[in-house]
């Protein structure tokens, strides 16, 4: 089981549900040590302080605010454990909105929160049950590491998440970094939900959704270790100037489904839209054919149909 993070409780309204707070993500990246380079001997980071120049135990290290250069305001672990703050030791729910009103961009990690003994249980299920059956999730905000947090709390199975939530202010606007205006034509719009159709999968999972960098890293290890040669990289693709868009699309398209062919997977693909022809083109081959089944009326004898 992962460790517990931090223990409190949420506070919804007058319920109470004690819970341990445990990571719900894991790390499976390669990670590296830093070596001098001339006998591979370990760099490491010591402590020093500057005031008498000496590496300092750990246990000699606190915290403090610097109020000015010749001025520091010590702070304790306790004094921040006891703040004036509601959520210094609880999470507390605010309010509930439909998960589709929360910005993606918002979200950060999710922590796995879990029942905090026997007596959390019944809360704990009601609050899950609760959050099912209403459909959306609890906004709540906490204390952790020095600051004030917003929160998202959602279920996943029968389990309580809760999600990081950036503040509203925490996020850029994106104005400044729009494109000049350029105008996209049906066909073309068409076009990209025909590719995005090929493209759609039920699950993130398979070899599409694995992480090739930890994979590359781990060969190139595993070659030096049995001093073999290192696995050569391939050729990366240069991207093409994009002259055509319908044309891109539909190489894009074909692509796609010879992908999906050569997996295994599902290759339903769907035929890019043909360009439409211009409205004046159309009306004169009209009233051509128009023309021509009333010569033929006329020939057979048969009576038009009256409006």
């Amino acid at each position: 089981m992962p460790r517990t993070i931090w223990s409190g409780a949420i506070s919804f309204g007058l319920v109470t549900v004690p819970i341990n707070v445990q990571s719900a993500t894991e790390d499976h990246s390669i990670h590296f040590h830093q070596y001098h380079l001339e006998d591979m001997g370990r760099v490491r980071y010591r402590k020093v302080c500057e005031l008498e120049d000496r590496e300092v135990d750990q246990s000699e290290i606190g915290k403090g605010y610097e109020l000015t250069r010749d001025r520091v305001i010590p702070i304790s672990d306790e004094e921040l454990s006891n703040l004036p703050l509601p959520t210094a030791k609880a999470i507390e729910i605010d309010a509930f909105v439909a998960l589709e009103d929360i910005d993606p961009i918002r979200m950060g990690a999710g922590y796995y929160l879990a029942a905090g003994g026997q007596v959390a249980a019944k809360p704990y299920k009601l609050l899950v049950e609760a959050l099912r059956r209403s459909s959306r999730v609890a906004i709540a905000k906490y204390a952790w590491s020095g600051r004030e947090r917003l929160g998202m709390l959602r279920i996943r199975g029968d389990a309580l998440v809760l999600q990081e939530l950036l503040w509203p202010d925490e996020i850029r606007d994106p104005t400044e970094l729009l494109p000049s205006p350029a105008e996209v034509s049906e066909d073309e719009i068409e076009g990209a939900l025909a590719l995005m159709d090929t493209m759609t999968v039920d699950a993130l999972e398979g070899e599409e959704f694995t992480d090739r960098y930890t994979e590359a890293i781990a060969q190139i290890i595993e070659a030096k270790r049995e001093e073999k040669p290192l696995p050569e990289a391939p050729e990366p693709e240069q991207p093409a100037q994009v002259l055509d868009l319908m044309a891109a699309l539909n190489e894009s398209v074909q692509k796609a489904k010879a992908s999906r062919t050569a997996s295994g997977g599902p290759a339903q693909v769907h035929e890019l839209p043909k360009p439409k022809k211009k409205a004046a083109a159309k009306k004169q081959p009209a009233k051509k054919t128009a023309a021509k089944k009333a010569t033929a009326k006329k020939a057979t004898g048969r009576r038009p149909r009256s409006a």
